[in-house]
């Protein structure tokens, strides 16, 4: 099924999510990887306030290249989100609603996003040129040393995602590999 959505993502948003959706994201999205993440976690262990709002966040997984002359931003292809995975449980906890990246994720995860009803989407890896397109502003917001990784703020419009796990845990990765083998 194909959505459009406005962010933020709240939980009444991702109770009609599925896996296998196609979905338009327009709102604000923020970038962090995993340097970002780690910095974020040091935050919370200091009991100091993390640079980024959680509730009902959108944090993709990404680090740009640098933007041309007229753009707010370069390539934006999506990172693989298992480097993430030893961070996102606490984030999920404080009220992150949603994650864009690529690839798998550990059960501890998927855990935590059945716990808080957050969903994971998988952005088209390689296509990083495609979806700058989508991105129409680009701001630092925090940990600029950190270069491509710095938290950025992006707002986005028609940014493609597809339902990857659910609220529920149902995982499109397990769930295409099973109807592939019985078509074999």
């Amino acid at each position: 099924m194909e959505k459009r959505i406005t962010t933020p993502i709240t939980e009444e948003i991702t109770k009609d999510l599925h896996t296998g959706d196609y979905v338009y994201l327009t709102g604000t999205v923020y970038v962090a990887r995993d340097a970002a993440h780690k910095r974020m976690i040091e935050a919370l262990e200091a009991n100091k306030e993390l640079p980024i709002p959680m509730k009902d966040a959108v944090i993709y997984y990404m680090g740009p290249s640098p933007a041309r002359e007229g753009r707010p931003i370069g390539s934006a292809g999506p990172t693989t989100a298992t480097r993430m995975d030893k961070y996102a449980p606490v984030l999920l906890d404080l009220g992150q609603k949603a994650m864009i990246g690529k690839g798998k994720r550990s059960k501890e995860v998927i855990d935590a996003m059945i716990r808080n009803k957050a969903v994971y989407f998988a952005a088209v890896g390689g296509a990083g040129a495609l979806l700058s397109k989508c991105i129409k502003s680009s701001e630092i917001v925090c940990y600029e040393d950190l270069g491509a990784e710095a938290i950025r703020k992006l707002y986005v419009e028609d940014f493609p995602v597809i339902v990857v796990i659910d609220k529920d845990g149902n995982n499109l990765y397990e769930t295409s590999i099973e109807k592939f083998r019985k078509i074999i």
